[in-house]
């Protein structure tokens, strides 16, 4: 079981670009697929991106082109680096393993600021 700590969140323009960071607490972090969680208002939470231990990478098609998944082992964090922000990408935005096995983090909210 990870403690994990998501920050990075803001408001911002459509168009717009953020940088998402994960900071896990768990030994040995560099052995877990990590992902990247969002739920948008009113509906169920989806996987974005996720990350293996290779560095190879997945996303949703709604954020591929756009969104860059990363990981610094030494440090136990992730990334999400989102370009292009579109209005429909307003969310609370979590990581965990992939699947989700670790009790949910606080998140970090993107909001649209138009």
């Amino acid at each position: 079981q990870g403690l994990i700590v998501e920050s990075g969140g803001d408001l911002v323009q459509p168009g717009g670009s953020l940088r998402l960071s994960c900071a896990v607490s768990i030994s040995r972090f560099d052995m877990y697929i990590m992902a990247w969680y969002r739920q948008a208002p009113g509906k169920q939470r989806e996987l974005v991106a996720d990350i293996f231990r290779s560095g190879n990478s997945e996303y949703a098609d709604s954020v591929q082109g756009r969104f860059t998944i990363s990981r610094d082992n030494a440090k136990n964090t992730i990334y999400l680096q989102m370009n292009s922000l579109f209005s429909e990408d307003t969310a609370v935005y979590y990581c965990n393993t992939w699947p989700a096995t670790w009790a949910w983090g606080q998140g970090t909210q993107v909001t649209d600021s138009s």
